[in-house]
């Protein structure tokens, strides 16, 4: 057994501001040594080239050890998705070992403020320059931007035309590069978003990926693959959430209240939905190479679950979940999943985006329809 001791997450969502135990830093650096990371890349990039059966063959068996695969972030799991499907070889060459080797860490540059799910509607502005882009706009809710060196972009390179054409998916360099990074405090003591300013920040034209004016296309890429996930691996973490909640339950007698056990019985039944909904997903992964709409289906699931999963451990808590440990201190985990959970409906998608591709895509209902431009 590789595992380093001191290894497990807690819980679901790791906190927004998490960093790396030294446990989880050397966990990390034999997982590369082992070539556990990346799995999906093709062997050329530094992965293993195994498809989805295959991968959710060693994200169980790691998980049966009781210990996560680790990630390398945003680069990973959306980057390389896009380089994948619509970067160029010299671009998929040039950046693919950086994100392996953990010299690019990678932050998302999408919402903003008056353009969140409505995502297409944004602002950000991307003029050409030689052979540069030049970019001037503003982004938040960009989650590590402090600890990023690159930022993957959306702008709109081409105001003239219909909007959701126009946009370009660009990787900006951050540092002495006019960008600003302004972090936001949140309910949970933590400082995991951020506001970003673009003061005309350059990147070169060849680090557009899929080309000028094609980055809705390739932003959909992006956002499939974030709102994928592990499907059949995903439940684990809320499965130990629950446990934890049960066990304070017995230790402060709220179990003993009918309501609390009943609702602690429907909270693991959701659970275990979510593992079986994984699974289903899965099939169709294995079937077809892609999720589609399920992907909507299970981030409204999975998220809404844990916001009523919040409410619940505040009541369990009881009084002690008014009181921080200290000022400035963050939450403890049980509060801290009652005030980072509502955000989540938001994240990735709000529930209402997701309602709305699966009415459309699923249930085959008419598009809303468009807004006065």
């Amino acid at each position: 057994m590789n595992a380093v001791e001191g290894l497990a997450h807690w819980g679901a969502h790791p906190a927004y501001d998490h960093d790396p135990t030294e446990a989880e830093q050397e966990w990390l650096r034999r997982c590369r040594e082992g070539r556990w990371l990346c799995l999906s890349w093709p062997e050329r990039y530094g992965g293993r080239g195994l498809g989805p059966v295959e991968i959710a063959a060693v994200e169980e068996e790691f998980a049966r050890a009781g210990v996560a695969r680790p990630r390398l972030g945003m680069g990973e799991t959306l980057v390389a998705p896009a380089l994948l499907a619509h970067g160029t070889e010299e671009q998929r060459t040039r950046f693919l070992p950086s994100i392996l080797s953990g010299q690019d860490v990678f932050c998302q540059g999408f919402s903003e403020p008056d353009a969140g799910s409505d995502l297409a509607g944004l602002r950000t502005s991307g003029s050409v320059d030689g052979d540069e882009l030049v970019i001037t706009g503003h982004k938040v809710w960009t989650s590590d931007a402090h600890k990023s060196t690159m930022i993957f972009t959306l702008c709109r390179t081409d105001p003239a035309v219909p909007r959701h054409r126009g946009i370009s998916y660009v990787l900006v360099p951050m540092a002495d590069n006019g960008i600003t990074v302004m972090p936001l405090r949140q309910m949970g003591g933590t400082y995991g978003f951020n506001q970003v300013f673009f003061d005309k920040a350059r990147a070169p034209l060849s680090n557009v990926i899929g080309g000028l004016n094609n980055g809705w296309r390739v932003a959909q890429t992006t956002l499939g693959a974030e709102r994928g996930g592990g499907v059949t691996t995903q439940h684990l973490g809320y499965l130990q959430e629950w446990g934890t909640l049960l066990a304070v339950s017995r230790a402060n007698g709220s179990s003993r209240h009918p309501l609390i056990r009943q609702r602690m019985a429907t909270a693991y039944a959701h659970v275990r939905i979510m593992e079986f909904s994984g699974l289903r997903m899965f099939s169709r992964l294995a079937e077809t190479g892609t999720l589609g709409p399920a992907a909507s289906i299970n981030k409204l699931f999975w998220s809404e679950y844990h916001r009523d999963f919040g409410e619940l451990a505040i009541e369990v808590l009881g009084l002690t979940a008014t009181v921080l440990a200290s000022e400035g201190v963050p939450a403890a985990d049980l509060q801290r999943v009652f005030l980072e959970s509502r955000a989540r409906c938001i994240a990735r998608g709000s529930s209402e985006i997701q309602r709305n591709i699966i009415a459309e895509r699923v249930l085959g209902l008419p598009r809303d329809p468009a807004p006065r431009e």
